[in-house]
Formats: C-alpha cells, sequence, structure tokens
C-alpha cells in the first residue's frame, strides 16, 4: 500500500526521487525483516477494512443507537420519576390541606349540633315547664272548684240538718209563722258560713 502511495506521489511529481527510493526502500526493508509479504498485507488489510465496516453497520450502530435509545428512556424515566415525585408531593399537600379543611368542618358542624341541642334542650325544658305549670294551675283550679262545690254541698246538707233538727225540735213548740221566720234567719245565717 506504501509502494502504492509512492508511486501515486511520484506521478504528482511532489517528492524527489531520491526521497522516494528512500522511503520505499526502508518500507520494503521493514516489510523482510518482519516477514510481511505486501500483496498479502494490502489484503489483510482490505478484510480488515471489510469488517471493520460491516461490524459498524450490523454490530457497533445498532448496539451505539440501542444505548442512545435506552439512554433516552432513562432520562425520560427519570424525568418522568421527578414529576411523579413532584406530583406526589402535590397530592399529599393537597390531601393534607383537605383533611385539615375537613376536619375544620367537622368541628364547624359538631359545635353547631351541640348548640342547637343545647337551644332545643332548653327550648323543650321550658317548654315542659310552661306545661306543668299550667297542669298545677288547671290542678290546683280544679281543687279549688272542688272545694268549693263540697262547701256548697255541705252548707246546704247543713242548712237542711239545721232545719230539719230544728223544725223535728220546735215543730210542737212553734206555729207555723214562727216557724217559717226561724227558717228564713237560719237560712241567711247558714249561707254568710
Amino acid at each position: 500500500m506504501l509502494s502504492t502511495l509512492l508511486v501515486l506521489a511520484e506521478a504528482t511529481g511532489h517528492t524527489t526521487a531520491a526521497h522516494g527510493e528512500a522511503a520505499a526502500g526502508g518500507i520494503t526493508k521493514i516489510f523482510t525483516d518482519f516477514g510481511i509479504s505486501t500483496p498479502f498485507f494490502i489484503a489483510q488489510a482490505v478484510n480488515f477494512a471489510i469488517v471493520a465496516a460491516i461490524l459498524w453497520y450490523f454490530a457497533f450502530k445498532p448496539v451505539l443507537s440501542t444505548i442512545d435509545e435506552r439512554n433516552k428512556q432513562i432520562e425520560q424515566g427519570l424525568k418522568d420519576a421527578a414529576e411523579s415525585k413532584a406530583q406526589l408531593s402535590a397530592t399529599k399537600e393537597e390531601i393534607v390541606k383537605t383533611l385539615y379543611k375537613a376536619q375544620a368542618d367537622a368541628t364547624l358542624v359538631i359545635e353547631a349540633a351541640r348548640k342547637t341541642a343545647k337551644e332545643l334542650a332548653d327550648r323543650e325544658a321550658q317548654t315542659a315547664t310552661v306545661h306543668a305549670n299550667e297542669l298545677i294551675t288547671k290542678a290546683q283550679q280544679s281543687i279549688q272548684l272542688e272545694h268549693k262545690k263540697m262547701l256548697e254541698e255541705t252548707r246546704g246538707e247543713l242548712a237542711r240538718l239545721v232545719v230539719a233538727t230544728t223544725q223535728a225540735v220546735l215543730a210542737k213548740e212553734l206555729s207555723d209563722l214562727d216557724r217559717s221566720r226561724f227558717n228564713e234567719a237560719a237560712a241567711r245565717e247558714l249561707s254568710k258560713v
């Protein structure tokens, strides 16, 4: 290959003849010292280039593209994980706020229920007191009416008994006129009692 390059260089005229011979001689000497044949070396170099190209296109390039794709997926996964973590944090904060608000609302509802229950109990106690007072007043009125009725009945009975007793005692000694005056006076006295 080097000899081919030397031939091309001579054809273009860039190198001097002495320089070309020294370079060709040096390369040829290295090849002969190491036991390398030029056509075999060129064939090996071409084979290496073909294998390297095949490996590049069919092995390294797909592997590198797969690695790049996986790196992108990993970066996207990390980005998604960070977003999920942020969303989770925001959701936790929202849940905590909601719980605090619900607790505050529940406290207000409980306070309102207690207040309403107390007002209802007070109102019912007042209603019961008023009803009991009404019953007591009605009972007292009924007792007074019964007392008056009993007194009137007792007075009437007493008057009847007094008149009957007086008539029995005085029936023999009083005249009819005296008896009727006496009965009227006794009735007036009894009605005052």
